[in-house]
């Protein structure tokens, strides 16, 4: 390996941390909440307070824009929703008390999918990425709507998250990222960039329910490994973030938007 590959490496290395500063932050919170018991103040509510500060610390020092903390908002709203329905299907929990608790489940828990859209976010406009081929607005809209459908229909319904992802594959199959780390610009298929995101987002997912951020049926009395099968339900809310944030560009700067052709950052 060359020098200036080592370089690049490093480089792209540095930049994918400062893209995960929100989600790491997270994992801490977790772990030191986990060791070190606070006088009357609830875990829970404690890492609620935490992320609320981490949010305002990073858009007062311009890690993040107000456009960006917008987009952040929606998807803890989005995230709260699906926490609300899931917790009460019994899918997982949240054994612990809190004073931020509705319906059994954390405020704090619309955090964990707020930072998968931060990191989204992030990686945007440190990477300069630019979407080509991309899948026409209306396309890509009935998408997200049905996979974020199916998360709630598919206890009472036939689960059709194999024919969505089908479907994925079939509207993106020649959708490309571009992205640059230094000086020289990479291309990657949007379907790897979507699937490598989930795994890392799975892992990130064993590591929480390791710290007790919430317990899957499974875990109640000893922790597991969370089923790989969960990689499928992370890949299918990636398409959701990452779709969501294109269209969220042309929305916030009232900017037409090329069906095949999006390199705009939110800032």
């Amino acid at each position: 390996m060359k020098i200036d590959d080592v370089k690049e490496l490093l480089w792209f290395a540095w930049k994918e941390a400062l893209c995960c500063i929100f989600p790491v932050i997270i994992f801490l919170t977790l772990a030191l909440s986990k060791l070190i018991e606070i006088p009357y103040l609830p875990r829970y509510d404690f890492i609620l307070l935490i992320c609320m500060l981490v949010q305002l610390w990073m858009v007062w020092t311009g890690l993040e824009s107000l456009n960006e903390l917008k987009v952040i908002t929606l998807f803890h709203l989005l995230g709260l929703g699906l926490e609300l329905y899931k917790v009460s299907m019994g899918s997982w929990s949240y054994p612990e008390e809190g004073w931020t608790k509705i319906a059994g489940v954390p405020l704090y828990s619309g955090f964990m999918y707020a930072s998968v859209a931060s990191y989204v976010c992030q990686a945007w406009k440190r990477f300069d990425l630019q979407l080509i081929k991309w899948p026409q607005t209306y396309s890509a809209m009935f998408l997200v709507i049905f996979i974020y459908l199916n998360f709630f229909t598919h206890h009472f319904m036939y689960d059709v998250r194999w024919i969505l992802i089908a479907g994925v594959f079939l509207l993106f199959r020649k959708s490309k990222v571009l992205f640059t780390v230094t000086k020289k610009r990479y291309e990657m298929s949007a379907i790897v960039s979507f699937i490598l995101i989930a795994i890392f987002i799975w892992f990130a997912e064993n590591i929480s329910t390791f710290f007790g951020a919430w317990k899957y049926p499974n875990q109640n009395d000893v922790w597991r490994i969370v089923h790989w099968g969960k990689i499928s339900s992370w890949f299918l809310l990636v398409i959701i973030s990452i779709i969501i944030i294109a269209q969220l560009k042309k929305v916030l700067y009232g900017q037409k938007m090329e069906e095949h052709h999006v390199n705009q950052s939110i800032r």
